[in-house]
């Protein structure tokens, strides 16, 4: 059993800065993969960036070059810096491990023009 608890969101204007934190609870935690979704109003479900426990991480296509995903295996903890916001970043971010398929409840970003 794996609980995530996402916090960091909040309210920024566009070009700003945002780091989410997802504290995950349960074992093993620095060998399991994690990822970030995000779900803006009347839009699909995105993902938003996935770290593995080895090679490089992945990003999708919206937000590569701005997003950075890391982990803390020391605080299991898995970060999310988000760079040059913009207000289609807008939407409630979701952290997952993949391989139980456990979501936490969802932090919220507004981003502001």
């Amino acid at each position: 059993q794996v609980q995530l608890v996402e916090s960091g969101g909040g309210l920024v204007q566009a070009g700003g800065s945002l780091r989410l934190s997802c504290a995950a609870s349960g074992n093993a935690f620095n060998t399991r993969a994690f990822e970030w979704y995000r779900r803006a109003p009347g839009k699909q479900r995105e993902l938003v960036a996935r770290i593995k426990i080895l090679g490089s991480p992945e990003y999708g296509s919206s937000v590569k070059g701005r997003f950075s995903i890391s982990r803390d295996n020391a605080r299991n903890t898995v970060f999310l810096q988000m760079n040059s916001l913009t207000p289609e970043d807008t939407a409630v971010y979701y952290c997952r491990e993949p391989l139980g398929d456990y979501w936490g409840q969802g932090t919220q970003v507004t981003v502001s023009s």
